[in-house]
């Protein structure tokens, strides 16, 4: 395989991981928040909720999936580099 295409691979799966690890946190941080409050984190559109408690939500939700993502990002990177130093 051409170093191109590794670097392509190693994107998309950076990118996968990425993905993946935003959705993992979302769910993760919605079942928290619901068990800590007893009901679901509100929206921007929830006309019900405080806007305290909105820009809370956001705020938390934002901050772990933005730490998630790039932590995936630089973990899919390293392993590649690793695979790619381990194969010649």
């Amino acid at each position: 395989m051409a170093d191109d295409q590794q670097s392509r691979l190693a994107k998309i799966t950076g990118m996968l991981a990425a993905l993946v690890a935003a959705a993992v946190v979302t769910k993760v941080v919605n079942m928290a928040w619901e068990s800590a409050s007893g009901h679901k984190p509100p929206r921007a559109d929830d006309e019900d909720a405080g806007l305290s408690e909105v820009v809370v939500a956001a705020a938390l939700t934002g901050a772990l999936v933005a730490a998630a993502r790039i932590l995936a990002t630089r973990g899919t990177a390293k392993f590649a580099a690793r695979v790619n130093t381990n194969r010649g």
